[in-house]
């Protein structure tokens, strides 16, 4: 069986709020453009989720929702994990072991350096960064999520909001 994992950084934060704690940053102007723009992207690409898992912080849920509108996926069914608030790669890997089987097309939204350690981890890709608002798909054979593991996905796209604007 054929399964996608989708892995989307949040777009671009705003951090001109000093005051505002790490988890509550809003999106900056660029990420509040780049995220719907990534989202059409996705919809051109036809790249859908039964299943995307977010983090709670700020800049992740938005971008999670401003994606989820231009791909018609329904706002209310996104699965908010606050273990994604800054995850490692392991653990995120561990949160996608526990997805049910019937899912077979997963994103997850949450926060580098642990997307980006994972992005590398899972195929054959080799990134120093994931950039705001990017967008790695990747496919896999495996039969049950919980199977899962370091180099058993292959990259389809990696998709990022400059390799798109001249």
């Amino acid at each position: 069986m054929k399964r996608l994992i989708t892995l989307i950084r949040h777009a671009k934060s705003d951090w001109s709020h000093p005051e505002l704690s790490d988890f509550d940053r809003p999106l900056n102007s660029r990420g509040a453009r780049d995220a719907p723009f990534m989202g059409e992207i996705l919809k051109k690409r036809n790249i859908g989720f039964d299943l995307l898992l977010s983090s709670p912080a700020q800049r992740a849920i938005t971008t999670a929702r401003t994606i989820c509108e231009e791909v018609g996926y329904p706002e209310e069914k996104i699965e908010q994990n606050r273990d994604l608030y800054l995850a490692s790669a392991s653990e995120i890997i561990n949160i996608v072991h526990s997805v049910d089987n019937s899912y077979e097309r997963i994103a997850v939204v949450c926060h580098n350096p642990g997307l980006t350690i994972l992005a590398n981890v899972l195929g054959s890709l080799r990134v120093d960064n994931m950039p705001t608002c990017s967008i790695i798909i990747f496919e896999t054979d495996i039969d049950s999520w919980e199977s899962l593991k370091p180099g058993s996905c292959r990259i389809i796209d990696f998709l990022f909001p400059k390799r798109f604007k001249t």
